[in-house]
């Protein structure tokens, strides 16, 4: 009875022994790989978009794009006849061919230790998007002197990035000589993907300019305080701001200044990259009115406001107008006179006479003078320049002057006829004197 146990048990261990082990190593060895699994010499190190020369961030719906599996081989002979098929999600598809497989081949021999690339080319869907995706891969080989062919794949994971775009540009592109000019520059990231670790420096200023064989640009020609700028992370839709000073020299009036500036940061494959932006600016010229000695004078009997405008910029200013207007309990009413260009260092004066609203008003007027002009862009600007003036009652000095001739008529009226009588008594006494001589 024994033995019949210990043989009946021996062929149960026979029979289902090699099915169990068959279904655990097809169990341990299907994975989600498509590809049969064998061993073999080549062993995956990375997978990317791009070529072996450089990585390259992709978007959903960009097409043609190479992706590179990088291996080795970690054999100890060399081998040759080297092909890859790839296996990868949907929404990815290869470029040429149909089907779910992207084929490739390594053209050369890949030594024992040598690293060598497969590169595939793939479209990606507009539907994919911007996450890590796992794919497959079955490379097939020959070992040099043997025949017949290997094979070995592998799973990994590639992720679609997205990319990276930035843009550099002033917030207020126009900068006054002779003047100290705050600047802020916008630095964009217009992409899809974040880019980090982001430092810019300023090219070519005079602390370069020494080292440089040949200027570039202007920048050399103003005086900028600051170079280097640390901006950190700049995640993608978003923006971050430079701000320096600089002062602009008379001599760069009416110029382009052009200020490259040297971008270095990480992209989406932790890469480190630089690249060149050039922010560009014009230099106007500058204009300095200034409204002095305003005042009140009677001309003709009736009162006007004037006073002087002098222009201490390099540049002059375009269509100027005057107006005086009221301020507080004031009556004087508004107008406008137009004293055409204000050039430099030339003071140009002007008059405007005061009109009231209702019943004139003598004595003290709280005005306001403000000169309206264009500079050379053809923007308006505003000057203004509030003060007290004293208005006369100039219908006293009227009636003084009136009664004044008329008391100097009555006398002049007194002269004519006192030399008239005189003129008479003297034509009559002549004639007395020639009547007796005759008799």
């Amino acid at each position: 009875m024994k033995l019949q146990l210990f043989i009946f048990v021996l062929a149960v261990i026979f029979i289902i022994g090699p099915i169990m082990y068959e279904n655990a190593t097809a169990q341990v060895s299907s994975g989600d790989s498509p590809f049969e699994r064998k061993f073999g010499d080549v062993k995956y190190l990375d997978a990317f978009f791009g070529t072996a020369d450089e990585k390259l961030e992709v978007n959903p719906g960009d097409k043609n794009i190479p992706f590179t599996i990088v291996m080795a081989n970690v054999g100890t002979q060399d081998i040759t006849g080297i092909k890859g098929q790839l296996s990868l999600p949907f929404g990815f598809s290869p470029t040429v061919g149909s089907g779910p497989l992207i084929e490739a081949d390594f053209d050369s021999t890949a030594l024992a230790g040598e690293v060598f690339e497969l590169t595939f080319f793939v479209d990606i869907s507009d539907q994919a998007e911007i996450k890590q995706y796992p794919a497959s891969a079955m490379i097939e080989y020959s070992r040099l002197r043997e025949s017949g062919e290997r094979n070995t794949f592998f799973d990994f994971n590639f992720k679609v990035t997205g990319d990276s775009i930035i843009n550099m540009r002033a917030l207020e592109p126009f900068l006054t000589s002779l003047k100290k000019n705050h600047v802020v520059i916008e630095i964009s990231n217009d992409g899809t993907a974040p880019i980090s670790g982001v430092s810019i420096e300023l090219q070519n200023t005079q602390e370069t300019i020494s080292s440089t064989s040949q200027s570039v640009t202007n920048v050399e020609n103003v005086v900028i305080l600051d170079s280097d700028w640390d901006v950190g992370q700049i995640d993608s839709g978003k923006s971050k701001y430079l701000e320096f000073d600089v002062y602009v020299p008379g001599t760069m009036s009416a110029q382009t200044l052009r200020a490259p500036m040297e971008i270095t940061y990480f992209n989406a494959h932790g890469e480190q990259l630089t690249i060149s932006r050039i922010v560009d600016f014009y230099v106007k010229g500058l204009i300095d009115a200034t409204i002095y000695d305003v005042g009140i004078i009677d001309l003709s009997g009736k009162p006007t406001v004037i006073g002087e405008i002098i222009n201490e910029g390099n540049e002059d200013a375009l269509f100027g107008f005057v107006t005086l207007e009221p301020l507080g309990d004031s009556n004087i009413k508004k107008s406008t006179q137009y004293i055409d260009e204000i050039e430099i260092d030339s003071p140009v004066p002007f008059n405007i006479p005061v009109e009231f609203e209702g019943e004139p008003k003598y004595g003290e007027h709280e005005i306001r003078i403000t000169l309206r002009y264009k500079d050379s862009l053809r923007d308006e600007i505003f000057e203004t320049y509030d003060t007290t003036v004293l208005i006369p009652d100039v219908t006293e000095n009227t009636q003084q002057s009136s009664f004044d001739l008329t008391e100097y008529s009555q006398f002049i009226i007194l002269g004519v006829i006192a030399i008239i009588g005189g003129v008479s008594f003297s034509q009559i006494k002549k004639r007395k004197k020639e009547s007796s001589k005759t008799s």
